[in-house]
């Protein structure tokens, strides 16, 4: 077994030479232009500053895109969260995981085989959500650009402006996959005349190591470049167990027992197991954007920018629930090498042309290629082997080759201004295009046993073409009664052409090896079977809506009413069997209200959501011996929900925010089958092996009950300099981690958590130290125990950093 990922994993991929030479030839175009046209400032990033001169006690008015306008967040009848930079920086946001615990209602999970985050939202997610074939729940976008694999949710979040997390339906304006949310992360522009910029540096504890910076670069009055970059690494939080090997009797003894040839016994090698290298969990992470603005007229203006997304790090392990005697919680007995090799390109393209004082169109513009491979030990060293070929478990999963592209393209027109009706009508279409092999490697004992099951899934070529038409009108019936409708019409259509799963044939004849990258399967010479083709295709269309009245009881109180509902296509699964869209409707009341001349705002949504068709996916077994991905539909479920956010000034110095959310989920009929349970022998639908009727359950990772205050106090200092301690504190209610339910190992019970930071600021150069997670608390994000003992996978143990920096 090899013990550290191979060298090609460790080498850091420059930025192409073409692609900065390209806009170098834009920028000196830019140069070339008329300085007669008037520059239009772009809206500054909120940083954490020393002294706030202009402060007036009130609570600072946000501004959100959530309805595709720039609206305030008060004046927007939408349940949505918007963070800005200096929220984000004060509690240390790096990726969506750290993210969740500022939104009511919102959780996160890193799914380790895959290497890829899944979210859900107001109790509605989908944890499978990590290959080429499942959709998720909750949409992703970065400058209003669709980011269609869960993989896009794993990047890291830098020189970020702000983040919006819509709540509820979004299937009008925003579109697929949003069935009950999206996420929108707005990137920094470029400003025009503006030579300004910020650097930052970090350490902290497992040998974390973290710089990032931004600089404004103006090429003309007409135009003007941004380069962001970062990088974050810390050593794995897992350490690796040392394998004590029984005594060569015993081992021969099992060895024999288990029915192996005496003449072939040998030793366990314990070089088998890992002792060195990349530990689990390791972050490793580099990304650079170059970003171009060019007003290329007084009423147009057009932004693009490229990014580049390195990740060499390792997955979150597989641990024990309950640890061998006199082994840690923080550690494995890991028979496979972790790695993480995955790279990304992205461009997003923004043309705005003001058409008239009453009317302006915009397109919107992405293109991402993506690609990866990993490695993960599935089994966790949950059973350590007696014998080569007994006791334990050998199962490795390795994605061999993962390669996504896709595009889309967006045409918005809109209405301008305060008018009796406003309207905006849009067209979009995008596409998919994906390919992947999947290996999982499974011996008995160790990898130098012989095959208990593996297969390799291989799917050389998946489209995905989409395609829609939506507009959406408010009538201003007065200046108090405001009356919305919209509707969306989508067509979906998903081609898989050439997909088969080879699994293990049990010829005699065949090398018992553990499959790896260098093994064809498609050889019969190597043991294995092709199996039923996942050659399909499926094409439906959806139409989504919304209804909504709000009323503006005075300037400071609003309430409104909305039924929205989304859609998430239908699909082809393995064997290429077709899946059923699910979609949703939302029945929402809520409430904005500003109070003591802006210094306390209180934001309600009280819920009921109507789920059909719900997706649940799950790795299942057949009853031919083979394995692969099951999309089942379920009858649906139901959530009832309330959630408030509180922002407020505490005396002048003070800020306090709270978010809460209540949460009651029921799950419809289903019977759902999953490897990674001990479940019965399925007798219910007899296309899977094993299953379990979950109807009635509660839907994971939906606690009852979760709340997050936050609270920083400024002191101001004789020099000039502020110091601001802050705190971040969570609690949250047991909550189920699968559908099964299968008692407290398939829970994380009740919590409260906690993180603390000190920032000193002068002038323009800072200082923070932070805590994360204060009291160490290990909390589960999921659970399994298809392998005998529950694991687990956790979020981090407690963290310890500072950082520093400066703006210019």
């Amino acid at each position: 077994m090899t013990l550290a990922a191979p060298l090609g994993a460790r080498r850091h991929a420059p930025i192409q030479l073409a692609i900065l030479t390209l806009l170098a030839g834009i920028a000196a175009g830019a140069q070339a232009q008329s300085a007669s046209d008037p520059a239009t400032p772009a809206a500054a990033t909120e940083r954490p500053a020393a002294v706030n001169p202009t402060d007036d006690g009130k609570v600072a008015e946000v501004v959100v895109t959530a309805t595709k306008r720039s609206t305030s967040l008060q004046k927007t009848p939408i349940a949505v969260t918007a963070l800005n930079a200096a929220t984000l920086a004060d509690n240390h946001v790096q990726t969506m995981l750290d993210v969740v615990a500022l939104v009511p209602g919102f959780q996160a999970t890193s799914q380790g085989d895959h290497g890829v985050t899944t979210m859900t939202l107001r109790g509605i997610g989908n944890d499978s959500a990590k290959t080429e074939y499942a959709d998720p729940e909750v949409a992703s976008f970065v400058d209003n650009v669709y980011s269609p694999r869960a993989e896009g949710a794993t990047a890291l979040l830098f020189d970020v402006e702000g983040i919006e997390v819509l709540r509820g339906p979004q299937g009008t304006l925003w579109g697929r996959n949003s069935t009950v949310g999206a996420v929108n992360i707005q990137t920094v522009k470029p400003e025009l005349g503006s030579r300004s910029g910020y650097i930052e540096g970090g350490i902290g504890d497992y040998n974390r190591l973290g710089a990032r910076g931004a600089v404004n670069v103006p090429l003309s009055d007409t135009a003007a470049l941004r380069f962001a970059v970062v990088h974050e690494r810390h050593d794995g939080y897992v350490d690796y167990q040392k394998f004590n090997a029984p005594s060569p009797e015993s081992q021969r003894a099992a060895y024999l027992a288990a029915g192996g040839d005496p003449s072939q016994f040998r030793l366990i090698n314990p070089n088998n197991f890992v002792s060195g290298g990349d530990k689990y969990s390791a972050q490793d992470q580099s990304a650079a954007r170059l970003s171009l603005l060019w007003q290329l007229a007084p009423n147009l203006r057009w932004n693009i920018a490229y990014e580049k997304f390195i990740d060499r790090g390792t997955p979150t392990a597989n641990l024990m629930q309950q640890p061998r005697a006199g082994e840690k919680h923080w550690s494995t007995l890991s028979d496979s090498a972790p790695w993480i090799n995955r790279d990304s390109h992205n461009v997003r393209s923004r043309l705005s042309w003001d058409i008239s004082p009453d009317l302006a169109l915009q397109y919107v513009a992405g293109w991402s290629k993506f690609s990866g491979d990993m490695r993960f030990d599935q089994d966790g060293g949950t059973i350590v082997p007696t014998s080569i070929t007994s006791g334990g478990i050998f199962q490795e999963h390795t994605t061999v080759d993962s390669n996504y592209k896709s595009h889309s393209h967006e045409l918005l027109l809109q209405s301008v201004g305060t008018r009796t009706v406003d309207w905006q009508v849009g067209a979009y279409y995008g596409n998919e295009k994906n390919d992947i092999r999947f290996d999982i490697a499974g011996m008995k004992g160790t990898e130098d046993g012989a095959v208990n099951w593996q297969g390799s899934f291989i799917q050389p070529k998946q489209t995905v073409d989409t395609t829609a038409v939506f507009g959406q009108a408010t009538w201003n019936i007065t200046d108090q009664w405001h009356l919305t409708g919209g509707v969306r019409y989508t067509h979906d259509k998903r081609v898989h052409t050439g997909g088969r799963g080879y699994t293990w044939g049990y010829d005699p004849a065949a090398p018992q090896l553990p499959l790896n990258p260098q093994i064809n399967p498609r050889d019969p010479a190597n043991g294995y079977v092709e199996g039923v083709p996942n050659d399909g295709r499926y094409s439906d269309n959806k139409a989504t809506g919304l209804v909504r009245l709000n009323y503006d009881i005075d300037r400071n109180n609003m309430v409104y009413a909305s039924v929205s509902t989304g859609y998430k296509s239908g699909g082809v699964q393995d064997r290429g069997l077709p899946y059923q869209p699910e979609t949703l409707t939302n029945y929402e009341i809520g409430s904005k209200s500003t109070f003591f001349n802006g210094g306390l705002r209180i934001n309600n949504a009280l819920f009921y959501m109507d789920f059909k068709d719900f997706q649940f996916n799950s790795p299942v077994s057949f009853p031919d011996g083979s394995r692969g991905l099951a999309i089942e539909n379920a009858d649906g479920a139901e959530v009832y929900g309330l959630e408030t956010e509180i922002a407020a000034r505490v005396a002048t110095d003070g800020r306090l925010s709270i978010s809460l959310a209540v949460l009651d989920t029921k799950l419809g009929r289903l019977i759902a089958g999953s490897n990674d349970y001990t479940l019965p022998t399925c007798t219910v639908d007899t296309s899977i092996s094993t299953c379990l009727d979950v109807t009635g359950h509660k839907l994971p990772h939906a606690p009852k009950f979760s709340t997050t205050v936050q609270y920083q106090h400024t002191f101001r200092l004789a020099d000039g300099g502020t110091i601001v301690p802050r705190i971040t504190a969570r609690y949250e209610d047991d909550v189920n981690l699968s559908v099964f339910d299968l008692g407290p190992e398939d829970r994380q019970k009740a919590y409260a958590s906690a993180d603390l930071g000190l920032r000193y600021a002068k002038d323009r150069w800072w200082v923070d130290a932070f805590v994360r997670n204060v009291s160490d608390k290990k909390i589960k994000t999921s659970a399994f125990n298809g392998f005998g003992p529950w694991l687990a996978q956790y979020k981090p143990p407690r963290t310890v950093g500072i950082n520093t920096g400066f703006d210019f």
